[in-house]
């Protein structure tokens, strides 16, 4: 079941990437409340999808926790806050 769980956690991402991409082929992008609303549930799946992996607190999830946050303080005007 663990192996179903993984392979369902990447065909759903897979089907979110294939989702945008039809958009930005279609042009949704002109509607631009559509857009951001995308958006903000694309950034809101990737952070559900960090938060499953950190939960297990195991070793990989440690340092996986640590590269992100870092990754994060390359940004300008947030990383050095």
């Amino acid at each position: 079941i663990r192996y179903l769980h993984a392979n369902g956690a990447s065909m759903f991402f897979l089907c979110l990437f294939i989702h945008v991409g039809r958009g930005m082929y279609y042009g949704s992008f002109t509607m631009s409340e559509t857009w951001n609303i995308g958006i903000i549930l694309l950034f809101t799946v990737m952070a559900t999808a960090f938060m499953g992996y950190v939960l297990p607190w195991g070793q990989m999830s440690f340092w996986g926790a640590t590269v992100i946050t870092n990754l994060l303080s390359a940004i300008p005007y947030i990383g050095t806050m």
